[in-house]
Protein backbone atom coordinates (compact mmCIF):
# COMPACT_ATOMS: atom_id res chain seq x y z
CA UNK A 1 0.00 0.00 0.00
CA UNK A 2 1.15 3.33 -0.60
CA UNK A 3 1.11 5.03 2.98
CA UNK A 4 2.51 1.76 3.86
CA UNK A 5 5.90 2.45 1.53
CA UNK A 6 6.11 6.11 2.28
CA UNK A 7 6.38 5.38 5.89
CA UNK A 8 2.90 6.01 7.11
CA UNK A 9 1.61 2.82 8.62
CA UNK A 10 -1.13 1.29 7.42
CA UNK A 11 -4.90 2.66 7.18
CA UNK A 12 -5.99 1.98 10.16
CA UNK A 13 -3.10 3.50 11.78
CA UNK A 14 -3.66 6.90 9.68
CA UNK A 15 -7.64 6.82 10.46
CA UNK A 16 -8.20 4.60 13.29
CA UNK A 17 -11.74 5.91 13.43
CA UNK A 18 -12.16 4.63 10.18
CA UNK A 19 -11.62 6.85 6.81
CA UNK A 20 -15.83 7.10 6.63
CA UNK A 21 -16.05 10.09 8.64
CA UNK A 22 -13.15 12.09 7.18
CA UNK A 23 -14.36 11.20 3.27
CA UNK A 24 -17.82 12.62 4.81
CA UNK A 25 -16.18 15.60 6.30
CA UNK A 26 -14.38 16.15 2.57
CA UNK A 27 -17.50 16.09 1.06
CA UNK A 28 -19.01 18.41 3.41
CA UNK A 29 -16.49 21.00 3.14
CA UNK A 30 -16.34 21.18 -0.14
CA UNK A 31 -20.13 21.05 -1.00
CA UNK A 32 -20.40 24.26 1.55
CA UNK A 33 -17.31 26.13 0.15
CA UNK A 34 -18.84 25.64 -3.70
CA UNK A 35 -21.76 26.82 -2.01
CA UNK A 36 -20.58 29.71 -0.71
CA UNK A 37 -18.70 30.71 -3.93
CA UNK A 38 -21.86 30.28 -6.14
CA UNK A 39 -23.88 32.00 -3.44
CA UNK A 40 -21.50 35.22 -2.93
CA UNK A 41 -18.59 34.84 -5.86
CA UNK A 42 -16.43 34.95 -2.95
CA UNK A 43 -13.81 32.57 -1.41
CA UNK A 44 -14.89 30.83 2.13
CA UNK A 45 -12.24 31.54 4.32
CA UNK A 46 -12.59 32.32 7.99
CA UNK A 47 -9.80 35.31 8.66
CA UNK A 48 -11.38 38.18 7.54
CA UNK A 49 -14.19 37.45 10.20
CA UNK A 50 -12.55 40.02 12.54
CA UNK A 51 -12.18 42.55 9.89
CA UNK A 52 -15.73 42.13 8.75
CA UNK A 53 -17.17 42.35 12.19
CA UNK A 54 -15.25 45.38 12.90
CA UNK A 55 -17.03 47.13 9.88
CA UNK A 56 -20.13 47.51 12.21
CA UNK A 57 -18.07 49.53 14.33
CA UNK A 58 -15.33 51.32 12.74
CA UNK A 59 -15.69 53.70 9.91
CA UNK A 60 -11.97 53.20 8.30
CA UNK A 61 -11.90 51.97 4.77
CA UNK A 62 -9.85 48.77 5.59
CA UNK A 63 -12.88 47.28 7.55
CA UNK A 64 -15.47 49.05 5.12
CA UNK A 65 -14.69 47.17 2.47
CA UNK A 66 -16.25 44.09 3.89
CA UNK A 67 -19.69 45.44 4.57
CA UNK A 68 -21.74 43.51 1.45
CA UNK A 69 -20.27 40.51 3.02
CA UNK A 70 -20.18 41.06 6.40
CA UNK A 71 -23.46 39.33 6.93
CA UNK A 72 -22.72 35.86 5.91
CA UNK A 73 -19.22 35.94 7.11
CA UNK A 74 -20.91 36.19 11.06
CA UNK A 75 -23.29 33.01 9.74
CA UNK A 76 -20.36 31.25 8.36
CA UNK A 77 -17.69 31.70 11.23
CA UNK A 78 -21.19 31.45 13.71
CA UNK A 79 -21.54 27.73 11.37
CA UNK A 80 -17.75 26.64 12.38
CA UNK A 81 -18.17 27.24 16.13
CA UNK A 82 -21.64 25.68 16.03
CA UNK A 83 -20.58 22.44 14.38
CA UNK A 84 -17.35 21.96 16.31
CA UNK A 85 -20.03 22.24 19.46
CA UNK A 86 -22.47 19.99 17.75
CA UNK A 87 -19.64 17.68 16.89
CA UNK A 88 -18.37 17.89 20.26
CA UNK A 89 -21.64 17.17 22.34
CA UNK A 90 -22.77 14.31 20.16
CA UNK A 91 -19.51 12.43 19.65
CA UNK A 92 -17.25 13.41 22.91
CA UNK A 93 -20.46 13.65 25.20
CA UNK A 94 -19.70 16.91 26.29
CA UNK A 95 -17.50 19.98 25.80
CA UNK A 96 -13.50 19.66 23.98
CA UNK A 97 -11.37 20.47 26.78
CA UNK A 98 -7.47 20.84 26.21
CA UNK A 99 -4.38 20.79 28.79
CA UNK A 100 -2.92 23.68 26.81
CA UNK A 101 -2.55 26.50 28.97
CA UNK A 102 -4.10 29.43 28.02
CA UNK A 103 -1.54 31.84 28.03
CA UNK A 104 -0.19 29.58 25.26
CA UNK A 105 -4.25 29.69 23.90
CA UNK A 106 -3.55 33.16 23.26
CA UNK A 107 -0.22 34.13 22.65
CA UNK A 108 -0.56 31.31 19.49
CA UNK A 109 -3.58 33.03 18.76
CA UNK A 110 -1.99 35.96 18.22
CA UNK A 111 0.68 34.39 15.97
CA UNK A 112 -1.88 32.81 14.29
CA UNK A 113 -3.95 36.23 13.55
CA UNK A 114 -0.38 37.83 12.35
CA UNK A 115 0.07 34.98 10.21
CA UNK A 116 -2.99 35.05 8.47
CA UNK A 117 -2.43 38.95 7.70
CA UNK A 118 0.60 38.44 6.15
CA UNK A 119 -0.31 35.35 4.37
CA UNK A 120 -3.40 37.41 2.73
CA UNK A 121 -5.88 34.50 4.07
CA UNK A 122 -6.12 31.36 6.49
CA UNK A 123 -5.42 27.93 6.01
CA UNK A 124 -8.81 27.48 5.27
CA UNK A 125 -8.98 30.06 2.53
CA UNK A 126 -5.84 29.13 0.75
CA UNK A 127 -5.95 25.51 1.74
CA UNK A 128 -9.71 24.42 0.52
CA UNK A 129 -10.34 27.22 -2.04
CA UNK A 130 -7.13 28.04 -3.12
CA UNK A 131 -5.40 24.99 -3.75
CA UNK A 132 -8.80 24.15 -5.05
CA UNK A 133 -8.83 26.85 -7.44
CA UNK A 134 -4.85 25.94 -8.53
CA UNK A 135 -3.74 29.17 -7.33
CA UNK A 136 -0.11 29.85 -7.68
CA UNK A 137 0.10 32.10 -4.13
CA UNK A 138 -2.39 29.58 -2.58
CA UNK A 139 -0.29 26.54 -3.80
CA UNK A 140 3.04 28.33 -1.95
CA UNK A 141 1.39 29.24 0.88
CA UNK A 142 0.01 26.05 1.82
CA UNK A 143 3.17 24.45 1.42
CA UNK A 144 4.80 27.11 3.73
CA UNK A 145 1.94 26.62 6.22
CA UNK A 146 2.78 22.95 6.86
CA UNK A 147 6.77 22.99 6.32
CA UNK A 148 6.51 25.38 8.93
CA UNK A 149 3.77 23.28 11.19
CA UNK A 150 6.07 20.51 10.63
CA UNK A 151 9.43 22.33 11.55
CA UNK A 152 7.60 23.64 14.66
CA UNK A 153 6.32 20.73 16.23
CA UNK A 154 9.38 18.64 15.56
CA UNK A 155 11.33 21.61 17.65
CA UNK A 156 9.25 21.86 20.28
CA UNK A 157 8.80 18.29 20.63
CA UNK A 158 12.85 17.87 20.43
CA UNK A 159 13.01 20.64 23.81
CA UNK A 160 10.28 18.62 25.49
CA UNK A 161 7.89 21.25 25.29
CA UNK A 162 4.91 20.23 26.86
CA UNK A 163 0.87 21.61 27.00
Amino acid sequence: MIAEFLGFGTVETLFPNGIYRYAVGGILVGVATALVYFGTGIAAGASTFLESTLSYVSTKSRFQQYRGSRDWRIVFTVGIVGGAAVYALVYQGGAWITEVQPWRLFVGGVLVGVGTRIGKGCTSGHGICGVGSVSRTSLVGVVTFLVVAIVTANVVALFGVTP
